[in-house]
């Protein structure tokens, strides 16, 4: 049944996968490529919730609550996404003890994520919040597929992190200076994970 009542769609680097304000209709997972979640003030400034790599189911939160959907879907790079209809992700929810264990332990790690988030953005320099956009890949409960070598561009980590290009590059640097990346074209490769996490959270 489940698998009868899922479908996919690929996007193109740039395009809207969900509008906010979009009635939620889907649980949505991440087959290819990596998506943003984002959203934008009538004045067109862009702020970025997460980036969702490959492997990665989100929007449970939006699912449960029934609501217009509070921010796009945004494909980062040439996308592919799962799309899980709102009422067999309730079944699932009442007949699968190990799904509804699941959603909860996402909603969790996601709750802490979020909180994470807002200390980063006001609190921490721009280096420091590269670290924490690059590290927050690397929850295993909400991102289980990521490995140690990112194949981001610097525009798309600027993305990811609500910078610009030449902030993220310079910002890129100075973690490959600390000797915890090693920044090349189109990839990242995470050198010290751990020593990343704390340079994330250097100034709390």
């Amino acid at each position: 049944m489940v698998k009868r009542d899922c479908f996919d769609r690929s996007y193109a680097p740039g395009a809207i996968a969900c509008h906010r304000g979009d009635a939620v209709d889907h649980w949505l997972g991440v087959i290819e490529g990596i998506v943003k979640v984002d959203t934008a003030s009538k004045k067109g400034r862009v702020v970025t919730f997460a980036g969702i790599p490959a492997g990665s189911w989100f929007g449970e939160g939006s699912v449960l609550k029934d609501e217009p959907r509070a921010y796009s879907v945004t494909a980062v790079r040439d996308s592919r996404l799962a799309f899980m209809p709102r009422a067999t992700f309730f079944w699932l929810l009442e007949n699968s003890h190990a799904f509804s264990r699941y959603v909860i332990d996402q909603l969790n790690a996601r709750c802490g994520y979020y909180i994470g988030l807002v200390q980063n953005l006001r609190i921490q320099e721009a280096p420091a919040r590269v670290a924490f956009c690059l590290t927050e890949l690397f929850n295993r409960q909400l991102h289980p597929a990521t490995t140690t070598t990112l194949g981001f561009s610097q525009e798309e980590i600027g993305r990811l992190s609500g910078l610009s290009r030449q902030n993220a590059n310079r910002a890129l640097r100075t973690l490959a200076d600390a000797g915890l990346i090693l920044a090349e074209y189109g990839a990242v490769h995470i050198l010290d994970l751990e020593g990343l996490r704390e340079f994330a959270h250097s100034e709390d």
